[in-house]
């Protein structure tokens, strides 16, 4: 993978459309763990060492902190004095999960924390909180017999590149597929225009409504790929500014939750499937080399990466930052977990729907319950202070995982990365997708 890989990543990272309300700014405490790696056995004590960041140490004399429970039940609170040096506060747990350190914004109107610590305990024995739905499969099996029952009938089209920096040696398509109930799947391809055999991938996008960014397709290509990067929603790959910010106040405002009450009418049936028929199409092109199909995604995402990967077996590998969607039944959990995005467990949003056939339907949508059908290799990288894709969630997903697996632990991650925190990742997907491309083994580590 070329250098721009990680690039590539970084840019999705910090474009993601739901906005970790404790991260809206930078911090200006750092919340450091005394095991770098951020895990911890059952019952040991984890020390932070908290410092000042930016603004000036006298200010910062009675600093206001609590230990929350996977962000949840409170388990310590106090004050720590930083206008002489450090100070640290200690903390422990009994049973798998994390451990979160905040330290919230004295100033009420401003929701970003001034530092977060985390920690996790026995990371390995962490489960889903609830089981999943008792006909979690059958109902899958039935919709992508549904999918198969309309044909893909692609429409590709020579798109253009003007104003896109180093097009040369690359063909740029749009690809417009049919998916159920007459919507479609619509996105871009690239792929190196001398050869005739290519390694695919498949890019699933993160939360918001915006158009498909041609450069980040382009990089991914240039190696020697066929990728495609479609949308989540039946919206053009492309298009003005005008036109996404239409859409985002109006027919997709708040898409989160359009359906979120029935799973016949949930928002992520037609997106989840447009994944599976986005999978076929890639598989039935003549210049796909019929051996590699990755699938990769951030955010909302690894939440399709992790459907897609479930429900089509021709996927060979999963690549996925910071999955969301992870655990939606995280606050129905003894002990409790805060809720994350999607946020359907949550009072946000509209108040027009039925909470009871919300948690009914939530689970149908959860990757922790498609990863036991997942036996691609796969490699997951949860933030340990991400309150977006929260990572005892993450981390229950991983565990349920039935192939090769690699877990990329971000011990000062948030959901954007910030201050290169998410860089461990990027590390290893390069190497992965390099190895993958070369037909050699996965550079997995020693256990």
């Amino acid at each position: 993978m070329v250098a721009s890989g990680m690039g590539l990543f970084t840019r999705l990272a910090s474009l993601l459309f739901f906005v970790s309300p404790l991260f809206a700014a930078d911090p200006v405490l750092t919340v450091l763990p005394d095991h770098p790696t951020g895990v911890y056995a059952l019952g040991e004590k984890v020390t932070w060492t908290v410092d000042v960041k930016s603004g000036e140490r006298a200010g910062f004399n009675a600093v206001a902190y609590a230990v929350r429970k996977d962000g949840a039940d409170k388990v310590a609170e106090g004050t720590v004095d930083l206008s002489a040096g450090p100070a640290t506060i200690t903390a422990s747990r009994d049973e798998p999960g994390v451990l979160l350190a905040i330290f919230p914004n004295p100033d009420k109107t401003k929701p970003q924390a001034l530092g977060v610590g985390g920690a996790v305990y026995a990371p390995e024995k962490i489960g889903p909180s609830l089981p999943a739905p008792d006909d979690f499969d059958a109902f899958w099996d039935a919709k992508l017999k549904d999918l198969a029952a309309v044909p893909i009938n692609p429409v590709v089209e020579k798109g253009s590149l003007d104003g896109v920096k180093n097009t040369e040696g690359l063909d740029y398509y749009k690809v417009t597929l049919d998916n159920i109930n007459g919507t479609h799947v619509q996105g871009h391809l690239a792929r190196p225009t001398a050869g005739e055999k290519f390694p695919a991938m498949l890019m699933v996008q993160f939360a918001g409504v915006y158009p498909l960014d041609k450069a980040q397709l382009l990089a991914q290509a240039r190696p020697g790929w066929l990728v495609l990067n479609i949308q989540a929603h039946d919206a053009p790959a492309d298009g003005t500014v005008a036109f996404f910010e239409e859409l985002k106040n109006g027919a997709l405002k708040n898409y989160i939750y359009q359906g979120s009450d029935d799973r016949e009418t949930s928002y992520f049936l037609r997106m989840l499937l447009g994944d599976v028929r986005a999978a076929e199409y890639l598989a039935s092109r003549p210049d796909w080399d019929g051996k590699t199909l990755v699938v990769t995604g951030t955010s909302q995402g690894g939440l399709q990466s992790f459907a897609a990967a479930a429900l089509d077996p021709k996927i060979t590998h999963l690549m996925t930052l910071v999955p969301a969607g992870c655990d939606v039944y995280g606050p129905l959990a003894t002990p409790a977990r805060a809720f994350g995005w999607p946020y359907w467990l949550s009072n946000w949003g509209p108040r027009d729907r039925d909470p009871e056939k919300v948690k009914k339907t939530a689970g149908y949508f959860d990757p922790v319950y498609f990863a036991h059908r997942i036996t691609c290799p796969a490699l997951v990288a949860p933030g340990l202070i991400d309150d977006t894709a929260r990572p005892a969630g993450i981390l229950a997903a991983f565990n349920a995982l039935q192939g090769p697996k690699e877990l990329v632990l971000l011990p000062l991650a948030d959901h954007h990365g910030t201050g290169g925190s998410q860089g461990a990742y990027f590390t290893r997907f390069n190497a992965w997708k390099s190895a993958i491309q070369r037909g050699e083994p996965l550079p997995l580590p020693a256990h």
